[in-house]
């Protein structure tokens, strides 16, 4: 099992390990812990590179594939049991934090004060958009929200992450936001997120650790999806 670094610290862009194992057909390599974050719950994958004694490696996507996570290279593969260094394109992926912890800040927003629950979403750098159950939605309401994120955000709220029991995780109330459950039943720890005094819920993403860096968000366009389905686009500044 690839120990995942990022889960516990989203902020090493370096790291030593060792090769695991690799996958010829697939033209992948194992390593027995990455800080490369593997893509889900919209946030892209990592990419960067993979340095032995001899050879560097593009990292050009990086996927979970059962208890091991896959490095996808170009070229030759290093040999099993060789020692590398990985290194995470830090600009990509400080962005996508940035960009995640925004929307989460928008999602706990939105649950405060509107109780609107979350039916979908997907981000790139600095840029995202998320779907809640609104039934009335104008440009009033976008203007009032894009105002409390941003508020949010000057509010400096420290971010904590936590990796709890099932059972203990499910006590907390309204941990899963989205309409559907998408934690598997056999899946024994949840990780947390929360933003102090404002949001806390399930989520497997890399985050900043204090919305001040997360800059200014600007809701962008909004649009109807559906009688009680309507989107929000958001966007950062550099």
């Amino acid at each position: 099992m690839t120990e995942l670094i990022f889960q516990k610290d989203s902020y090493v862009k370096e790291f030593e390990c060792k090769v695991a194992a690799v996958d010829e057909t697939e033209n992948a390599v194992i390593l027995d812990k990455t800080a490369f974050y593997i893509g889900g719950g919209g946030q892209p994958c990592d990419v960067g590179v993979l340095e032995t004694n001899t050879d560097s490696y593009v990292v050009k996507k990086v996927k979970k594939k059962e208890n091991d996570v896959y490095h996808y290279i170009d070229g030759k593969l290093p040999t099993v049991n060789e020692t590398c260094v990985g290194k995470i394109d830090w600009e990509h992926r400080y962005k996508l934090m940035r960009t995640h912890t925004a929307m989460h800040i928008l999602c706990g927003v939105v649950w405060r004060d509107y109780k609107a629950q979350v039916t979908g979403g997907d981000m790139d750098c600095l840029k995202g958009r998320m779907d809640f159950e609104f039934e009335n939605f104008d440009k009033e309401l976008v203007q009032e929200i894009e105002e409390k994120v941003n508020k949010e955000v000057g509010c400096k709220r420290n971010i904590k992450v936590n990796i709890l029991g099932r059972e203990e995780a499910f006590q907390i109330p309204d941990l899963i936001r989205t309409k559907i459950n998408l934690l598997p039943e056999g899946i024994k720890e949840i990780r947390t997120v929360e933003i102090d005094g404002l949001d806390l819920q399930a989520d497997g993403g890399t985050h900043v650790k204090n919305t001040a860096e997360v800059g200014k968000i600007k809701i962008v366009d909004y649009k109807s999806k559906g009688k009680i389905n309507k989107r929000i686009y958001v966007e950062l500044e550099e």
